[in-house]
């Protein structure tokens, strides 16, 4: 199961995030997002925990826990939306 995880302090790495989450189960992986142009965090992450029971759980308890001092926010993570592409054509004149 893919864990969604918000309002991560700009000094979560992947490893804090692998550490918090194992004490649940095994995590298979852990990713803080990271804007490409700044190369900083944006706040947020996942986790995949292959144990849906495993992952269930760590929800409950990681949701509203303190990680590096900001009460996270942790949830299911939903599909990627495909966004339409976008196109310039209308604003060309």
């Amino acid at each position: 199961m893919d864990i969604y995880v918000s309002n991560l302090s700009p000094y979560v790495v992947n490893e804090d995030l692998t550490n918090q989450f194992s004490k649940f189960g095994t995590v298979s992986s852990a990713n803080v997002i990271m804007d490409k142009f700044t190369n900083r965090s944006r706040g947020f992450g996942f986790i995949t925990m292959p144990d849906d029971t495993e992952a269930e759980k760590a929800i409950q308890e990681m949701n509203g826990a303190s990680i590096d001092g900001k009460a996270i926010t942790a949830s299911k993570a939903k599909p990627r939306e495909e966004k339409p592409a976008r196109s310039n054509y209308n604003n060309r004149w």
